[in-house]
C-alpha cells in the first residue's frame, strides 16, 4: 500500500472550500480517501499506474489544488505520511530510517504520554516499539501499541472511506455577522467553490440553486422575523461555469434586503442533470468569445427583474400585430429560451399598435418623405371574429417595404377600403414594423 498525506494552508485573500469539498475533489484520483487529523490521506496503490506513478501523480495534485498552498508527503503506512507530512510543516528533514526513527510527537495516539516517555528515554517510534508489548499496553493502553503495529504495516488501518452525497447541500458559519449583500456573497463564493467541486465529481451541471441565511434576530423593531432568507437562482441549461452563477446570484442578492444581520449560510442544489461537457470547434467562427445569449438574458432578468426581459412567442395568426406576444424570459424554472423566425419579408421589430402616418400630397411620410422599395404584398385576415375577444376586427392591408430618409428601411401597409368608401375617403397608411 501507498498513501499521499495532504494539507492545505489557509490564505487571507482566498479562504479555504469546506474540508468535506476538498474530499471530493481527492476522489476524482482515487476512492480510497479519508480525513485523519489534520491532513487528508489518499491511498493510491491501486491506482497511481493511471496516473503515471507516484511523482507524476503527487504533481497533477499540486497542479489541480483547490487551494494553492498545499503540502505533501507520501509513506507506505498512513501514519508514516502523517508523520512526515508534520515533519515537512516544522521544516524538519525526515529521518532516513521510516518508521524507526520517526520522531515520537508526529505519533498521534503518543502526544498524552510524551513526558512520561520521554522520562524513560523514548524519543523515536522505534524507541517506544522495544518496550515490552504487555508493559506497554498496560502502563499506556491499547491504542499506542495498535497505533505502531499501523505504523510498521502489521495491522489493517480501518478507515472510513469518504464518499460523495446525491445532493449538494453545505452550510458553513459566517466568520463575522453579515448585514449586507457584499458581505454574504463574501462568503458565498466558498460554497460555490465546493458546488464546482461536486458538479465536476458527479458529471452534473447546475439548474438551480438556493442560497439560504440564518437571522441573527428574532425580532426587529417590533416586527417579529422569520429564522431564514433565501433565494434561488435558476438557469436555463446545465452549468459549471461559477462566473456565471456568482453573477446571479450577486445580482439577485442585490436586489434582496436583509431582514437582520445573518450569522449562518446554507446553499444546496434544487435542481441539476448530467453534465455533457462543453464542446468546441475546429472552425474559429464557432468559438466566439463573450457570454452566450441565455447568460445574458438570466444575467439582465435578475438585475432588472423578469418582467422587464420579455421575448416573443408565436402565434396562430396571419396579422403581423397578433402574430405574436410577448412573455418573461425566465417564465419557468427551466424553460428554454424562445424566439420566433418571421418570415424574409417580415422587419425584425414589429410595434405593438400601428403607428398611422401622416400625407402630404398624397404620400405616407414618416422622418421625411417614403419612398417605396417592394410591394405591395396582400393581406386579408381575421374575418372569423367580429370583436377583441373573438379576433378583432378583420384585416384587408397592402404592405409595402418603404426608406425613410431618417428611419431607414420600414414596414408599412395601406387599408383596402370597402368599395362603397373607395371613392369618398382616402386610403389610411400605417407603420407596421423596423427593420433592423
Amino acid at each position: 500500500m501507498h498513501w499521499i498525506a495532504l494539507q492545505w494552508q489557509p490564505e487571507a485573500d482566498a479562504p479555504l472550500p469546506p474540508m468535506e469539498a476538498l474530499g471530493w475533489w481527492a476522489l476524482g484520483y482515487t476512492p480510497r480517501v479519508v480525513w485523519l487529523d489534520e491532513a487528508l490521506l489518499l491511498e493510491v496503490s491501486a491506482c497511481e499506474r493511471l496516473w503515471g506513478g507516484r511523482l507524476p501523480l503527487m504533481r497533477l495534485l499540486a497542479d489541480t489544488t483547490p487551494a494553492k498552498r498545499l503540502r505533501q508527503a507520501q509513506g507506505a503506512t498512513a501514519l508514516i505520511a502523517l508523520a512526515r507530512l508534520r515533519l515537512y510543516a516544522a521544516g524538519v528533514k525526515p529521518p532516513a530510517e521510516v518508521p524507526a526513527a520517526l520522531p515520537l510527537h508526529t505519533l498521534t495516539a503518543a502526544r498524552d504520554h510524551l513526558d512520561v516517555l520521554e522520562r524513560l528515554g523514548c524519543r523515536t517510534w522505534g524507541d517506544v516499539a522495544a518496550l515490552p508489548r504487555g508493559g506497554l499496553a498496560r502502563r499506556f493502553g491499547k491504542a499506542l501499541r495498535e497505533a505502531l503495529d499501523r505504523g510498521w504495516g502489521l495491522r489493517p488501518e480501518p478507515h472510513r472511506w469518504l464518499t460523495l452525497p446525491d445532493v449538494f447541500e453545505q452550510k458553513l458559519e459566517l466568520p463575522a455577522l453579515a448585514e449586507s449583500a457584499p458581505e454574504l456573497m463574501w462568503s458565498a463564493n466558498r460554497l460555490l467553490s465546493a458546488l464546482q467541486i461536486w458538479l465536476r465529481a458527479r458529471q452534473r451541471g447546475a439548474i438551480a440553486l438556493e442560497l439560504q441565511w440564518t437571522l441573527d434576530l428574532k425580532r426587529y423593531n417590533g416586527v417579529d422575523l422569520p429564522p431564514h432568507q433565501a433565494i434561488t437562482v435558476r438557469t436555463a441549461e446545465p452549468t459549471q461555469d461559477m462566473a456565471h452563477l456568482r453573477r446571479l446570484m450577486s445580482e439577485r442578492l442585490a436586489l434582496t434586503k436583509l431582514s437582520a444581520p445573518a450569522s449562518w449560510l446554507r446553499m444546496r442544489t434544487l435542481d441539476t442533470s448530467a453534465w455533457a461537457g462543453a464542446s468546441t470547434s475546429f472552425l474559429p467562427e464557432d468559438n466566439r468569445k463573450g457570454d452566450k445569449l441565455h447568460e445574458l438574458v438570466e444575467r439582465l432578468s435578475a438585475r432588472l427583474g423578469p418582467q422587464q426581459v420579455v421575448v416573443p412567442v408565436a402565434q396562430a395568426d396571419h396579422r403581423p400585430e397578433a402574430m405574436q406576444r410577448w412573455r418573461p424570459a425566465l417564465k419557468k424554472a427551466n424553460a428554454p429560451l424562445t424566439a420566433i423566425q418571421p418570415d424574409n419579408l417580415y422587419p425584425a421589430w414589429l410595434l405593438r399598435e400601428p403607428l398611422p402616418l401622416e400625407m402630404r400630397d398624397g404620400h405616407p411620410h414618416y422622418l421625411g418623405k417614403l419612398r417605396r422599395l417592394a410591394g405591395p404584398q396582400r393581406l386579408e385576415a381575421g374575418w372569423w371574429g367580429g370583436n377583441e375577444v373573438e379576433g378583432g376586427h378583420p384585416a384587408v392591408r397592402d404592405y409595402y417595404i418603404a426608406e425613410s430618409p431618417e428611419a431607414g428601411l420600414v414596414w408599412v401597409y395601406r387599408e383596402r377600403l370597402s368599395a362603397p368608401l373607395a371613392s369618398d375617403a382616402a386610403p389610411r397608411w400605417y407603420l407596421q414594423g423596423l427593420y433592423a
